[in-house]
Order: structure tokens, then sequence, then C-alpha cells
């Protein structure tokens, strides 16, 4: 990984001993592990592996999920570096749109009919899981109009994997209903509620200047903002209070 060096201690004899990071032996390995946590890893709950796109387009989707927030997210992995695995994803992200009905049907046989009802159609991901990219990569996808993560892995010895994000781009439709659902807010709240407005953007401010890789996702009952996880979540400002709610346990932060 980038810069990053990893050493394990031995408090006997008061050393320090470097875990040299590796590549997997051949992709799948990446793949099997990642399917096996990936709610963990990813904060995706997994549906399929090897999924069939059927004879016109002949191709299989490494992995089919479904987000924190309802989002249809397609996972892509490579050993090392592949400058086909962006297109490759975004072949599959097209051919997704374009079959809803399956993919939600596919939900509600893995995960329920409430779930398959609340599926985010407006924002599609698509993760990328590699050895490595180039700096085209990373380039390609801020051109894109899609929600892709770029996301380099590395495994240190043979019982930590480290995972990295190179690069994350929002869909860019988000920020258009942002603002309209702000306007309607603003305009329907009294000078108390106005003031909860404010407070919300100054709350999105913050929270989106958490460093890079921070994207914001809208649905019609908060807002998340997540790092391929969601870490927070900012519901719509009430008369005399804001909500966010935040994935910590109290017991283990000092509360201010």
């Amino acid at each position: 990984m980038s810069g990053l060096k990893l050493f394990r201690m031995d408090t006997a004899n008061r050393g320090m001993t470097e875990v040299m990071p590796l590549l997997a032996e051949i992709e799948a390995d990446v793949q099997s592990l990642v399917e096996a946590h990936m709610e963990t890893l990813l904060g995706v709950r997994f549906l399929a592996s090897e999924y069939g796109t059927g004879p016109v387009h002949g191709g299989r989707i490494d992995s089919l999920g479904l987000d924190e927030n309802g989002s249809p997210v397609i996972v892509e992995y490579k050993r090392g570096v592949d400058a086909g695995v962006i297109n490759q994803g975004l072949f599959y992200l097209s051919w997704l749109m374009d079959h809803g009905a399956e993919f939600e049907y596919l939900v509600r046989d893995r995960l329920g009919v409430t779930a398959a009802s609340q599926v985010l159609w407006s924002a599609p991901r698509l993760i990328c899981i590699a050895g490595d990219f180039t700096r085209y990569d990373v380039h390609a996808v801020r051109e894109h109009r899609r929600s892709i993560d770029l996301v380099r892995y590395r495994l240190f010895g043979s019982d930590l994997l480290g995972l990295e994000t190179v690069a994350s781009v929002s869909c860019g439709m988000q920020v258009g209903h942002r603002s309209r659902r702000q306007a309607v807010v603003r305009a329907a709240a009294g000078v108390q509620g106005a003031s909860m407005v404010e407070l919300a953007g100054a709350v999105d401010k913050v929270l989106l200047g958490l460093g890079d890789g921070v994207n914001r996702v809208e649905r019609k009952t908060y807002r998340a903002y997540q790092r391929l996880r969601n870490f927070a979540c900012l519901c719509p400002p009430q008369r005399s209070k804001l909500l966010v709610y935040l994935k910590i346990d109290p017991k283990d932060v000092d509360l201010v």
C-alpha cells in the first residue's frame, strides 16, 4: 500500500519485524475473501457471485450486492494492475441499469420484499478492488458521472488485510436533488426552523470536509455520508433539533 509500513512488535525481545505486503496468488482469492466478509469490509450485503448477464452481453459480474442505503453495488476484482477493470465495471453497470427488475427480484429472493422495495436506483455503485491503479485510472473515474470507488488491497502475513481508497466519486445526480429538497425545507420552515436548516448546512460542510473520499447519498428520510461504508447519517432538520446518527459505541468514546 502506498507509503504504509506495518511492523509486528516483539515485546519479549523489544524488537520490531516488518510485515511485508503481498498480493494474492490469484484473483479468486481476493474475491472469495471479500465476498465472505463483504458487509464488514464494504458495508455491502452480498447477493451473488459470478452473476451471468445473459447471451447478449456475454459476461459475468464478479459480485453483486446492496449497500446500507439501498444502492445496487457491483464489485470487480483484479489481482494486480489491470487497465480494463473500470471499463469492464462500467459495462456491467450499464447492464444493471437496463435490468432493474431482474436485480430487484434477486434482492427480494435473498433479502426480502422490504429491501427490494427500497432499492435506490439514482445512485448505483461500482467498487473496483485491485492490487493497484494508475494515475490514468484515477483521472478516468473523475470524468464519469457514476459512483465509483477504486480500492487498493494488500495482504500482510496470514491474518491481516489492508484496504485503501485510492479514488472515490459520487453520482452527480445527488447534488441537484439535495439542493431542491433543501430549498423546499427552507421555504416551509419558520425562523427557528430556518436556523436548523442553516445548522444542517454547516454539519453537511463539516462531514464532507473530513478528508478525501467522503461521499454523500440522499434518501427520503436521511442523508448518508460514507467512505465505502456509512459513518454518519443526517436526518432532515426539525424545528428545534437536528439529529445525526454516528456508527460509534458510546462506551468507547468520551462524550463532550
